[in-house]
């Protein structure tokens, strides 16, 4: 008897063992994360190759988990019983067997092995993906026609799974993947934005980031060139667009590295007419050229300097390469920049802004979520959001904000002040 109650309670241990096998083995391989796995099979390491293929074919593997754990479980349950029947007659025997199974399943076979692998989802399913994949291909046969069983059922509902129905793209995925790492400060702010912006450059126009057209500088091409040469050299820009007639009449750009070549080559002694000579050909691009394809542009033609253009051909204002970079990495300053001024922090929850300041600059620097679709600076969001140019002191409230003029010009607003509602303030800080 003795010999006999030791061997069935080895028996269940080894069942129990097996089944925690089993679900340690699921949970780490629908944990582990596919990026990481990816690269080691890119490094060769063949326990990830196997693991890689285990999740390609996610139904037999679930399958095969779902039927050996269920066979072990029962199995041992089985031998549990016959066991306490024996030790304890039928009567208390089935109600001691069923507690302590249930707890021995629920502790030793589930919840501690699938906590443990969640935890090193990594490291568990290399270890078992070799035998896994072995159950696999030996259940293959039981598992293949049980998954057209639950197929076939399924149909009879009017579902069909062989159909991928996704609405979620992978860009989606990134996002959320990205948003979710910095909401559990795995990933500083700054990165964040870096990456939000890259994957925005598909679906930002040129418009939304371009310099307009009267805050450029540019020269009248019929200036004496003495005149030319003192407002090249006194601008703090690098390439100038040049005029002729009227603004609108773009005929090149002046580089003012070529030039203060030209000067030293021709001692200083220069005509408008070579001046002209060294201007680069205008580039026009049309303002719904998304940052991605102009970025590469850029690239192509080996120019750092485009003027965007409406659909009835007028230009309204100049995109640079570095206009773009900013988009991606935030402001870049040099020693000639001046240092600005354009968001002035009052206190926690209000801020004097500039009206011409990007709402896409400001979503970025203070963490908020305006739309920038209807419009490019918080001028001119309030404008769209007033349906008219609201005189100074008028206030407004949108998108949990209120904000409020507080200088202009004629027809166009200068300085606002916004100031979040509190109740915005606790909508940010919900955890994902």
């Amino acid at each position: 008897m003795d010999n006999e109650i030791i061997f069935y309670s080895l028996t269940i241990f080894l069942f129990l063992l097996i089944s925690a096998f089993f679900s340690s083995a699921e949970t780490a391989l629908t944990a582990v994360s596919r990026a990481r796995i990816y690269q080691l099979v890119m490094d060769g390491n063949k326990r990830a190759q196997i693991v890689s293929r285990l999740r390609k074919e996610k139904e037999a593997m679930i399958g095969t988990v779902l039927l050996g754990n269920n066979a072990v479980n029962i199995a041992a349950s089985a031998i549990a019983t016959t066991l306490s029947v024996k030790l304890f007659g039928d009567e208390n025997g089935l109600l001691i067997v069923t507690v302590i199974m249930t707890l021995l399943v629920v502790i030793f076979s589930e919840v501690l092995p699938k906590t443990y692998a969640i935890q090193n989802s990594e490291p568990v399913s290399l270890a078992f993906a070799p035998a896994l994949s072995l159950l696999v291909k030996i259940f293959k046969p039981i598992t293949y026609t049980i998954q057209i069983i639950i197929r076939y059922i399924l149909r009879l509902f009017g579902i069909d799974i062989t159909k991928t129905n996704s609405l979620i793209s992978s860009m989606d995925v990134i996002r959320g993947t990205i948003e979710l790492h910095h909401r559990e400060g795995k990933m500083i702010k700054q990165d964040r934005d870096m990456l939000g912006s890259i994957l925005d450059l598909n679906d930002i126009g040129v418009e939304s980031i371009m310099v307009h057209r009267t805050e450029v500088e540019t020269l009248n091409a019929d200036l004496s060139a003495d005149e030319l040469i003192k407002a090249a050299i006194s601008t703090m820009h690098s390439r100038i667009p040049m005029w002729r007639g009227e603004p609108d009449n773009i005929i090149g750009v002046l580089h003012v590295k070529n030039l203060i070549k030209i000067m030293r080559e021709q001692k200083g002694a220069l005509t408008s007419e070579a001046i002209l000579s060294i201007c680069n050909k205008p580039w026009f691009i049309p303002e719904t050229t998304v940052l991605r394809d102009q970025l590469i542009a850029f690239r192509g033609k080996r120019q750092h300097f485009a003027f965007v253009v409406d659909e009835y051909g007028s230009w309204q204002g100049i995109v640079t390469l570095e206009d773009i970079i900013e988009e991606i990495v935030g402001d870049i300053e040099d020693e000639h920049d001046e240092i600005g001024n354009d968001i002035q922090k009052l206190d926690e929850s209000t801020y004097i802004i500039d009206g011409n300041v990007a709402v896409r600059d400001l979503n970025r620097k203070l963490s908020w979520n305006l739309p920038d679709e209807d419009a490019a600076t918080i001028a001119g969001l309030l404008i769209h959001e007033a349906e008219n140019i609201p005189a100074v002191g008028e206030s407004y409230s949108f998108y949990g904000f209120d904000c409020t003029v507080i200088e202009k010009t004629a027809l166009q607003i200068t300085k606002v002040k916004m100031s979040k509602h509190p109740e915005a303030h606790l909508q940010n800080d919900i955890e994902l």
